[in-house]
């Protein structure tokens, strides 16, 4: 048995050094990233429902991008508080938005991809950059640099959404690991020419991407989705690409008690599960040899079974994914979150099994 064991978790090594060094690495070894300016028409659209208070700060610094063609499509989604007045405010107030008010719809209450549809509809031009109502740009130029990335073939780009520092926080610490985590695997694989997501907090795409997939309408009865199985079903080796650019980063607050986060991250993973075959299973084998990895030195290490070189093999583990990871974590700003390592990624491993196990048990409430 300790054999079989043994056996098991040196393929579990094996398994996490092609992920991380030769998967991962594709980006986190990757050149820095050049910005060619396009200047091509954009439509920013924005979603929002009930958050007057994000609208109030970061719309403007949305409207006041230095960009020289693009409009602001506000979509409010049927909100009870007062964001639809206050967009009507800066609709008065800035020449280059556009509002769209969208009321319950019985067939679609709740949906944010019908809310959605009809901004894109409603955009004015035909390259089209998203972002959230709770989110905000880190500088002027994020229309800039995002667009930068486009090309004839490449009609689809794939941004970073990062989150807020909140110092002397090990939650804050968690989310923003657990989001450089999930970037890195989403900008290595697109850059492998498989990609399978995106994060509905910065990505854009050509108008026509929407329309050749017929839009959300193959998972418009799943409420979440509307970027990472849009990502899923549109994205491919040929139109597809990625902007890490500082510039071009978003930032969004992040949950600040454990049960929000949790919440959150049920949410997110129940879509995984309509990803396409070859998505589930790339996704499913890392995740099972984290937990793998965990475990199974356990067991050797309490038998005593090969000790000097399980205690190796889990020394030339962390050392390659701390490195990989560590040159993410530059690329992405995120370096301080390194200092935490392996225990933070521990500690997310076991979150992750909690996710697993509570989704498939009870289905995880979705978009307000």
């Amino acid at each position: 048995m300790l054999v079989s064991i043994f056996s098991l978790f040196i393929a579990v090594v094996c398994i996490q050094f092609v992920y991380y060094i030769v998967v991962f690495g594709k980006f986190s070894f990757a050149k820095p990233q050049n910005a060619t300016p396009k200047r091509i028409p954009i439509s920013v659209i924005v979603c929002a429902k009930n958050e007057e208070e994000n609208v109030k700060n970061f719309i403007p610094i949305l409207a006041e991008q230095d960009y020289p063609q693009f409009e602001l499509v506000l979509i409010d989604d049927a909100s009870s508080d007062e964001t639809l007045e206050l967009f009507e405010a800066f609709e008065k107030q800035y020449s280059n938005i556009k509002l769209v008010k969208v009321e319950n719809n019985e067939a679609f209450w709740g949906n944010k991809k019908f809310a959605l549809t009809l901004g894109i509809k409603a955009a004015k031009y035909e390259y089209l950059l998203f972002t959230d109502a709770d989110c905000y740009p880190t500088s002027k130029d994020w229309i800039t640099k995002m667009s930068s990335q486009f090309t004839q073939q490449k009609t689809i780009v794939l941004g970073y959404g990062a989150y807020d520092r909140i110092a002397g926080s090990f939650l804050n610490k968690l989310i923003r690991f657990e989001t450089l985590l999930s970037a890195t695997q989403m900008f290595s694989w697109a850059k492998i020419g498989k990609p399978y997501t995106g994060v509905g907090r910065n990505m854009a795409y050509k108008r026509e991407e929407f329309f050749k997939t017929n839009g959300f309408i193959d998972h418009m009865k799943i409420r979440s989705g509307d970027d990472d199985l849009f990502i899923n079903q549109a994205a491919n080796s040929s139109n597809t690409t990625v902007c890490y650019l500082p510039e071009s980063f978003t930032y969004s607050k992040p949950k600040t008690s454990f049960k929000e986060w949790f919440t959150q991250k049920r949410r997110h993973v129940s879509t995984a599960g309509h990803y396409k075959s070859f998505d589930k299973i790339q996704l499913g084998l890392f995740y099972i040899s984290q937990f793998l990895f965990l475990v199974l030195p356990i067991i050797l290490l309490l038998f005593q079974y090969q000790w000097i070189v399980v205690c190796s093999l889990i020394g030339f583990r962390y050392l390659f994914s701390w490195v990989t990871l560590g040159f993410a974590a530059g690329k992405l700003k995120e370096k301080d979150v390194m200092y935490w390592f392996p225990i933070i990624e521990i500690c997310l491993i076991f979150i992750q099994l909690n996710v697993f196990i509570s989704n498939t048990f009870k289905k995880p409430v979705h978009w307000k």
